[in-house]
């Protein structure tokens, strides 16, 4: 029992041991108030927002950032093939992630540049899934951003594309990681899609094919004889041709859209081509006459507009040369000798012998 006005008894550890009274109200004090290195643990224990940086992102590109560690990890995780390609010792920290605003608090990356052992451009991106569920679907976007990364080496200036090695550093919760690292597994039909995009895309070069074996392809003949022949100065030589297949294949309203085309693409035709057309399409005769007037009237204007321009062109000149014959004359009269007029002027003894004293 404690007499009033007596100190309280000593509190006691669970060892039985006694423990100051005012150590117990200088920590129950330090608790209550929060000081800041209480605060900030605090804070690095709450929720993350979408969008920041997570305690795994924060700790990875601590350690990855460094050349040294880096480079043991390459080291050790790269296969052997693979590992032979880089020449290690070229290791440059890149700026920048690829990672989507959305997916950053499930994912993080990391980009090295480097030196391939035949002394081309590569590098190698190191992205760490620390969502608990692994996406199925990583190797396709480790993909897209390994064609990011390309895209952005190209548009520094370089004119090749690099080899970038992707790697997927997991830490996730199913072990061992549960799907293929192959883009093409993503795909319902993996051996489908590895025909389609191991080969080289398909190719329609219309420069290369007759304009006799494009007649014969149907609905696209006109489109094709027209768009491989738009940038020529004259298409006289597809009168022949081109009404054919209009009135064969097209609709109206497709050859609507292909005089717009004639019209707006590549060279202006000549109104004489118009005219020609217009007499073998009778039924878009009315169009094609009024775009030949407009063409017409349209090379008038370019005409004077041409005259005007040479003609102001002409006066400058002539108003630049008669300013130095003056000059000319000036020098002369000051005793000047003429080769040393010849030589400051510009002007030949021709021109000198034209001025008058």
């Amino acid at each position: 029992m404690v007499k009033k006005g007596a100190a309280p008894p000593p509190e006691r550890s669970p060892e039985g041991m006694a423990i100051p009274f005012a150590v117990n109200i200088s920590f129950f004090r330090a608790v209550i108030t929060y000081p800041s290195h209480f605060s900030e643990l605090r804070t690095d224990l709450m929720k993350k927002k979408p969008g920041i940086s997570t305690p795994h992102d924060a700790t990875f590109r601590q350690f990855l950032a460094h050349p040294d560690v880096a480079r043991d990890f390459m080291m050790l995780h790269l296969p052997a093939e693979l590992r032979a390609l880089c020449d290690l010792n070229t290791l440059k920290l890149e700026s920048g992630t690829f990672v989507e605003d959305d997916l950053r608090q499930y994912a993080s990356d990391i980009l090295w540049s480097m030196k391939t052992t035949t002394g081309d451009d590569g590098y190698i991106h190191l992205l760490l899934e620390h969502q608990s569920s692994a996406d199925k679907n990583m190797a396709f976007r480790q993909l897209r951003y390994a064609v990011a990364a390309m895209q952005r080496h190209l548009e520094a200036g370089h004119k090749k594309l690099p080899l970038v090695i992707p790697v997927l550093f997991y830490h996730g919760s199913r072990s061992p990681y549960p799907f293929s690292t192959n883009w093409l597994d993503c795909f319902s039909n993996p051996e489908q899609a590895g025909k389609v995009y191991s080969s080289g895309f398909p190719l329609v070069d219309i420069t290369v094919i007759d304009d006799d074996e494009i007649m014969n392809h149907r609905r696209m003949a006109a489109l094709t004889l027209l768009m491989k022949h738009i940038r020529q100065r004259d298409m006289i030589e597809l009168l022949d041709r081109l009404p054919l297949v209009m009135v064969k294949w097209i609709s109206p309203e497709q050859v609507r859209v292909l005089i717009n085309y004639m019209v707006n693409a590549g060279e202006a035709p000549a109104p004489e081509f118009m005219r020609a057309l217009a007499e073998r399409l009778p039924q878009h005769e009315d169009e094609l006459m009024t775009i030949a007037q407009q063409l017409e009237q349209i090379g008038i204007e370019k005409g004077l507009q041409q005259g005007l321009q040479l003609g102001e062109q002409r006066g400058i000149e002539k108003g630049e040369r008669e300013a130095t014959l003056k000059i000319a004359r000036t020098m002369l009269q000051n005793g000047i000798d003429r080769n040393t007029v010849m030589k400051m002027t510009g002007l030949t003894e021709d021109d000198l012998a034209q001025i008058r004293h």
